[in-house]
């Protein structure tokens, strides 16, 4: 339900109200992605990963073309990225997950953006505290078990040496009335944010120019960013690359209800730094619910998993068994399970999930050279 005084918004740096994902497909014009296409990549996967399964990553453009480049011998690389402005939530971490399987199950490369330029184009803070945040979000990338020798960070300031040149070959074929038209932008954007795009778009072609081959790009992405792509797509043609393919998901939910997006700024989140105590508070108090409001009406009606927020964390990152979800869904909806029960669950999950990645994320403080990109 669309709560009152909110305006829906769905834009690459705002996600507000209710959202409708058959709109936005219209409304982006991505395709879903169907059984047909889940068998054509099971052939090549074996075992399809669990979010494509759930149809958490539920769209994309042009797969169909990329797998037939990949059968030809023409493979892929993989394009995906952070705006660093704060700490990493469980909804970032979801889109690397799957990021990182599609690079072992593929076998490919992955170009990894940190777009420090972006954050401090559209963000009140200064450059010096979105490179504080930009270390601290590579910690988290590295903690996942990402390959080193096939991931290369770049980082929008330091590598401009490479982007800038390919970027203002873009920028010259983009009109301040398609940037406009794409993102909203007002006379009173500053100049910064009218060029940005042609620098998220730079890294779709930057292999093919370091080889000096077209090479095909698969751009896992949240569903809120594919207004850059879609210029991004518009445009390289005219300069005689391949439009990236792209695949996205869903958003995972903020605490509070299963609308709308997680989001760093407004705190609204389980972040990888949050002690085991953070986690339980955390779900116990702000985790909406699908339960009745008391355990004997429960008992007697059953809860609602489709709106109940501790349930989807589980269905879209946290429990990889259909089975276990589904009874786990079962349960819950016959009253059998409570939602103290679910939540106790989830908390669980998640602590396990985070125990091990803050472990990681330790050790990744001596590896992050092995991933910046030495170009």
């Amino acid at each position: 339900m669309k709560k009152k005084g909110i305006k829906n918004r769905v834009t690459p740096w705002e996600v507000k109200g209710s959202v409708n994902y058959d709109k936005l497909v219209k409304e982006f014009g991505v395709e879903r992605i169907n059984e047909d296409l889940l068998n054509r990549i099971k052939k090549h996967t074996k075992e399809l990963h669990f979010m494509l399964r759930r149809n958490i990553f539920f769209a994309h453009r042009d797969l169909h073309w990329l797998l037939d480049e990949y059968e030809k011998g023409n493979k892929f690389f993989l394009y995906t990225g952070c705006g660093p402005s704060g700490p990493i939530h469980l909804g970032h971490i979801g889109t690397w997950m799957f990021t990182k399987w599609l690079q072992e199950t593929f076998d490919v490369e992955l170009w990894f953006q940190f777009t420090d330029d972006e954050k401090f184009l559209f963000k009140k803070q200064s450059l010096e505290e979105i490179q504080q945040w930009m270390h601290e979000n590579m910690l988290d990338v590295i903690a996942l078990g990402f390959n080193p020798k096939k991931t290369h960070f770049i980082i929008n300031t330091k590598h401009a040496h490479l982007l800038y040149p390919i970027a203002i070959r873009i920028a010259k074929k983009i009109t301040f009335s398609m940037v406009k038209a794409s993102f909203g932008l007002r006379e009173d954007s500053n100049i910064g944010q009218l060029f940005y795009t042609s620098m998220q778009a730079a890294p779709a072609v930057l292999p093919s120019v370091l080889k000096n081959k077209n090479i095909p790009c698969l751009i896992p992405h949240a569903i809120d960013q594919d207004p850059h792509f879609r210029l991004t797509r518009d445009i390289l043609p005219k300069l005689g690359y391949y439009k990236p393919a792209s695949i996205q998901n869903m958003f995972l939910p903020p605490l509070t209800g299963v609308s709308g997006k997680m989001s760093s700024s407004e705190n609204n989140g389980i972040f990888t730094t949050d002690t085991k105590e953070e986690v339980k508070n955390k779900i116990n108090k702000y985790a909406f619910s699908g339960g009745q409001p008391t355990l004997e009406e429960h008992k007697l009606k059953g809860g609602d998993p489709e709106i109940d927020v501790s349930f989807q964390y589980l269905r879209m990152l946290l429990e990889e068994e259909d089975e276990k979800l589904n009874k786990i869904y079962e349960n819950y909806k016959s009253g059998k399970l409570s939602t103290g029960e679910l939540k106790k669950y989830t908390i669980e999950k998640i602590n396990v999930f985070l125990e091990k990645h803050q472990k990681e994320r330790e050790k990744a403080k001596k590896k992050i050279d092995d991933f910046v990109y030495k170009g």
